[in-house]
């Protein structure tokens, strides 16, 4: 199974300033993910931030928060460490439509009635790449919670960190235990790419390398 641009979100949790210094490999963490928000911006994948404690913790790293706006992303400011408890699911799913007039079209019809998608669910995209800090706390509640909420969920292992190494790999053997994808930026972009051929494939090929 590969990512897909056109069913991917992006979250990027908690990158905020007075919190990089302390976090393990957080230089090198802090420009995957500006990797990651930049790839977002050129394939047209929805990207979003979430701030812990802002009035604490501050904002994101300013280079960061310009590349979300730059993509037309939004940052949620929460308080819960799981970001799903501070409604990122509801960022992330679409609004619900109204249930269109008449029988079901196409091969709907020929499903049994408890098979059947309810016509006012609006699919969405569904796969969630995410990265962030700390890897223990924040990161790892927020993907278990999206977990819990049928997201398929793809965790970005080079541009996730905790102050000390040892809590960052046990929330990665946690999270792939718990049913998450572990890639890396490079991966992400791609399988986001799916071709060389891509338009986009140049500009993609100067971010990652």
């Amino acid at each position: 199974m590969l990512l897909d641009a056109d069913d991917s979100q992006l979250v990027l949790v908690d990158y905020q300033a007075r919190l990089m210094p302390a976090i393990f490999e957080g230089d090198l963490v802090a420009a995957n993910a500006l990797r990651l928000a930049r790839l977002a911006q050129l394939l047209q994948v929805p990207v979003f931030g979430t701030v812990q404690n802002p009035d604490g913790l501050g904002p994101l790293v300013p280079e960061l928060q310009a590349a979300i706006e730059a993509a037309g992303g939004r940052t949620l400011a929460k308080m819960h460490f799981n970001a799903v408890a501070d409604g990122l699911g509801e960022w992330l799913r679409p609004p619900a439509r109204k249930a269109p007039a008449g029988p079901p079209r196409g091969n709907a019809r020929s499903l049994p009635r408890h098979l059947q998608k309810p016509a006012e669910e609006e699919e969405g995209r569904a796969t969630i790449v995410i990265a962030g800090c700390e890897a223990h706390v924040c990161l790892m509640q927020t993907a278990l919670g999206l977990l819990e909420e049928d997201f398929d969920v793809w965790v970005v292992s080079d541009a996730c960190s905790s102050r000390s190494e040892r809590n960052r790999d046990a929330a990665f053997d946690r999270l792939a235990g718990a049913g998450a994808e572990l890639v890396t930026t490079e991966m992400v972009a791609f399988e986001w790419l799916g071709t060389a051929e891509h338009p986009a494939f140049r500009e993609v090929l100067g971010l990652v390398k």
